[in-house]
């Protein structure tokens, strides 16, 4: 059976999350709908503020309490995450599905030796002795590129630089070998020159493991680099979903397009010139919204788009614009 047709490992159609508030109530994320087969690297990527962060906390059913989750399905292979017990979330989390944060000290119990915290994450979870645990931890610090394995899981974690932090946060979220790793700006925290090395890292590990990912990240250069499929979060919608050759080869939604206009081009963009912008602003998500959230911004916006609900269009590559092709048609280009 071919990947497509394959019953994805996580599928999530509807989700809402919504925040009450003495100004009304947010509609954080409005409605997201995707798939993920195992094996794959899906980029969800967006600026601050578009529900990038929040979508990977309902996965992991750690949002905070006020905030009121609901969608059709959330199946993680079989699975339903929406009605599953706390319990059920527990055992879970660390197992089959694991967390990278921004910041590694999210993550690392300064009290503890790094050792400590790699055993306790397989032990937690398997029935394993302390040496077996203990050979683990070490096999899994070499494989993200710790050289004296052994020696390091005595140190604690303000013993190590922030690279060497997240590299070991890595490692403790393969312990136990996952099918699914939610990375949430892993690299964010970290010096320009290490972050690649760290994701590159990451990703390679996740394929030669065959672990799903979903990357959040801003940086749409990264999400050209790894991504199996993208999704583009704007407003609390995924406005574009699609395998990443189509959604970088053939952008179809106006704010798409937006972004990849943004990037400085390699021998294109002279030096000194200024870069590339949206105008506008993202519009408030409390009380109703109606119509295109991006059409304030937008350069084909119609009267349509005041009232309409965009359709998504067909999978694998789905936008929701009410132009049929999308900005492409709206530009001029042939669909």
């Amino acid at each position: 059976m071919s990947q497509d047709t394959a019953k994805p490992l996580l599928s999530v159609r509807g989700l809402t999350l919504d925040i009450p508030l003495s100004s009304g109530m947010l509609h954080a994320v409005r409605g997201i709908d995707f798939d993920l087969h195992r094996g794959e690297t899906l980029c969800i990527v967006g600026e601050s503020g578009s529900g990038k962060s929040l979508t990977s906390l309902a996965i992991m059913g750690l949002l905070d309490k006020n905030i009121r989750r609901s969608a059709e399905r959330m199946d993680f292979d079989g699975t339903e995450l929406t009605t599953a017990s706390r319990r059920k979330m527990r055992s879970l989390r660390g197992d089959r599905i694991a967390m990278i944060f921004q910041e590694p000290m999210t993550s690392l119990n300064p009290a503890y030796t790094i050792g400590d915290q790699l055993i306790e994450a397989l032990q937690l979870h398997r029935n394993v002795s302390r040496d077996t645990a203990r050979n683990r931890a070490i096999d899994l610090l070499e494989k993200v590129g710790i050289t004296a394995a052994a020696s390091r899981l005595g140190q604690y974690p303000h013993q190590l630089s922030g690279g060497l932090r997240q590299r070991v946060v890595i490692a403790m979220a393969l312990m136990c070998e996952p099918e699914l790793i939610i990375a949430d700006e892993p690299t964010t925290a970290l010096d320009v020159t290490i972050q690649a090395q760290i994701l590159r890292l990451l990703v390679d590990l996740t394929k030669e493991m065959n672990v799903a990912m979903i990357l959040i990240t801003h940086d749409l250069g990264v999400v050209a680099r790894v991504a199996d499929h993208v999704g583009v979060m704007y407003a609390g919608e995924l406005v574009e979903t699609g395998p990443a050759s189509d959604v970088f080869g053939r952008p179809l939604h106006p704010y798409t397009r937006g972004l990849l206009h943004c990037i400085p081009q390699p021998g294109k963009t002279e030096r000194g010139a200024e870069l590339g912008t949206i105008p506008g602003i993202v519009p408030s998500l409390v009380g109703d919204v109606q119509g295109c959230a991006f059409r304030t911004r937008c350069p084909h916006a119609v009267d349509a788009c005041r009232d309409a609900i965009p359709e998504r269009g067909e999978a694998p590559h789905q936008f929701l614009c009410v132009h049929p092709d999308g900005a492409r048609a709206a530009e001029g280009e042939p669909a």
